[in-house]
């Protein structure tokens, strides 16, 4: 019985795609005698059109295809994993800065009040060493003496 096969490079396939096809074509090497006779026509540029060879490369990219689907499903999933924790770890710094800017204008706060503070009493202290009025020496001397 003869087998029908056709190149290839006539399916329409980019230069990416029939690189697949023969590596899946490769990889089916192992097994029946159609297999490996697929295997054959992909080193020489040719697709098998029986249907045994082509029921086999459909399970092949089947099986490929359903690898490359979970594969991409747990890295969809680890992506969406790290930009919640990242989400998570940028909300804490966001949560701890603010705590730090509220306690900077509490020290800030408490800094002006001292300063307040100083100045009052640094004016009371001015105050009580200055040469006292004239009226206090005039009214100590009029008022009688006890």
């Amino acid at each position: 019985m003869s087998t029908q096969a056709v190149p290839d490079t006539q399916l329409g396939l980019s230069a990416e795609e029939i690189q697949l096809l023969r590596q899946g074509q490769a990889a089916l090497g192992g097994g029946s005698s159609s297999s490996r006779g697929a295997s054959r026509a992909s080193s020489q540029g040719l697709l098998l059109l029986d249907s045994s060879s082509l029921s086999a490369l459909g399970r092949y990219f089947d099986h490929l295809m359903a690898s490359i689907e979970q594969r991409i499903q747990h890295l969809s999933y680890e992506a969406q994993r790290f930009t919640q924790l990242q989400y998570d770890e940028a909300d804490g710094i966001i949560g701890g800065a603010d705590a730090e800017i509220a306690r900077y204008t509490e020290i800030l706060q408490q800094l002006d009040e001292l300063e307040v503070d100083f100045d009052r009493i640094a004016h009371i202290k001015e105050i009580r060493f200055q040469p006292a009025p004239q009226a206090f020496f005039v009214t100590s001397f009029l008022l009688p003496s006890t």
